[in-house]
């Protein structure tokens, strides 16, 4: 059995304490123990795998192991991890570990609570580290099942309405997902659902591969916010809790991009390069416009909701650019935004919190009130725009500069249509600082709040470091990516 199934067995023994915990003391006992493990597994595992890399060892998945689970549909227990895995596998632990102190304080039903949010996160490890096809859509409805409890409870505003569309349309790109995994499975002639097997077999006819590739990248592609199947996004992070949200954006829409490089187009390879063009159109306008529309909302968790579908649309965007530099940026991004939108959701919570609203026509001079969170903000707000020496800089950066590599006119001026989001997100950054943190106090009630509390301090200067190391030292992120990309665009005809 591999050391990766410490990723799943960790998760399982902390839903046992929780259920066998009898206050709220020994649940905070629980989660930060089992969520201080996998993180420091997981750094562990970061470093064992850049050593490895650097000894010299080729493998294309590291730590591989394979038990069979129903032999009689060539179903098995099949992990392994690449660099790609790996950061996704860190990113989720950061996210995991913080959103924990996020929730410090979370009332009512704090034990219930964070068993849905071990369930889920559980479904979202298992899906970093399968390499078999079943098992990977396994854990994949694993992580979407315990969001409709989570929004539905715990959230806020019109939770019910936003629980059911979530989960309604999660579940519709599900069975586009399973009616794809099926149709690549039967076509491939394959005894196996390893997905690298399959890959290596390449004989899927391209007729059959033009037909399922729609199914499977749009049927990821949902999670991923692609235009126009991105609207259960904006109201899902508006209603959810803030480690919900953290969770959510930072870590769960991830899933989707992943799904669509490591499924979609390394299984389906001729039909990713006959059919780039028409996503590659959506994931323009999913860029565009989810920045234009965070730039007229008024609620701070609307803002930063449609953030997100604009920067997981560059995810998507720069997969399909479909070369070796844009594919790191695509992986680069995912990390960076997981970091980014964990943090901005964060501190939106801990503001709501103390103030009761989300609004930012209601909001103005907390600079004065709560100067730690403020900062925060600020800083978030930076790394977000892109500021050099944060994350979404070097992501950014990556992204656009490996996307020009492609020498069509057609490519090149969706790029620079997708650039024109850089300047609309600096738009509704400042815009949004300069009305919640500056001016006058827009509420004398204000006056009587407190500012962060140790837990809160903990979680966002956590991040904040975690934003400002990738931002300053990306190398190792970006060699462990790109050696990982090779492999996938190896198989796609005419990629760079």
């Amino acid at each position: 059995m591999s050391i990766l199934t410490l990723f799943v067995v960790i998760p399982v023994l902390m839903l046992l304490g929780l259920w066998a915990a009898r206050d709220i003391k020994q649940v905070r006992t629980v989660m930060v123990v089992g969520s201080s493990l996998l993180l420091a597994f997981s750094a562990w595992l970061t470093i064992d795998f850049i050593q490895q890399r650097a000894g010299g060892n080729t493998d294309v998945m590291l730590y591989a192991a394979s038990t069979p689970w129903f032999p009689s549909l060539n179903i098995c227990y099949a992990v392994g991890v690449d660099g790609i895995s790996v950061v996704m596998l860190l990113l989720s632990s950061i996210i995991v570990f913080t959103g924990t102190f996020a929730s410090w304080k979370l009332q009512p039903l704090t034990k219930e609570f964070f068993l849905w949010f071990t369930l889920l996160s559980t479904g979202v490890y298992g899906f970093f580290i399968s390499v078999d096809m079943f098992t990977m859509f396994m854990f994949y409805e694993v992580a979407l099942i315990p969001m409709y409890c989570l929004i539905g409870y715990w959230g806020s505003g019109k939770k019910e309405y936003a629980a059911m569309k979530l989960t309604l349309m999660l579940m519709g790109g599900s069975a586009l997902i399973i009616v794809g995994l099926i149709g690549i499975y039967y076509f491939s002639g394959a005894t196996t659902m390893n997905i690298h097997e399959i890959a290596a077999m390449h004989n899927i006819p391209n007729g059959v591969q033009n037909v399922l590739f729609p199914f499977v990248f749009i049927g990821f592609g949902v999670l991923g916010a692609l235009f126009p199947f991105h609207t259960w996004s904006p109201i899902g992070h508006g209603c959810a809790p803030t480690s919900v949200s953290m969770l959510h954006a930072g870590v769960l829409m991830k899933l989707g991009g992943y799904g669509c490089f490591r499924i979609a187009m390394y299984l389906l390879p001729n039909a990713a390069h006959d059919l780039a063009w028409i996503f590659l159109i959506l994931t323009t306008i999913s860029v565009v416009y989810g920045a234009f529309s965070a730039c007229v909302q008024t609620d701070l968790k609307f803002i930063n909701a449609y953030s997100s579908v604009s920067h997981c649309g560059l995810v998507l965007f720069a997969l399909l650019m479909m070369t070796k530099v844009s594919c790191t940026g695509a992986i680069l991004q995912m990390l960076s935004h997981g970091l980014m939108t964990a943090l901005f959701f964060a501190l939106i919570g801990m503001i709501y919190g103390r103030t009761h609203t989300r609004d930012i026509r209601e909001l103005g001079g907390l600079m004065k009130i709560m100067p730690f969170l403020s900062v925060g903000y600020v800083i978030a707000g930076l790394a977000n725009l892109g500021l050099p020496g944060f994350s979404g800089f070097i992501a950014e950066m990556t992204i656009f500069t490996g996307s020009f590599q492609q020498p069509d006119t057609f490519h090149r001026l969706c790029v620079i249509i997708a650039c024109t989001s850089i300047v609309v997100t600096a738009v509704y950054i400042l815009r949004t600082v300069g009305f919640i943190l500056y001016g006058k106090v827009a509420n004398p009630h204000f006056e009587e709040l407190t500012d962060a509390t140790w837990d809160e301090k903990f979680c966002v200067c956590c991040l904040i470091f975690c934003v400002a190391a990738l931002g300053s030292f990306p190398l190792w992120a970006s060699n462990v990516v790109t050696d990982a990309v090779g492999p996938i665009l190896s198989v796609i005809p005419g990629t760079l």
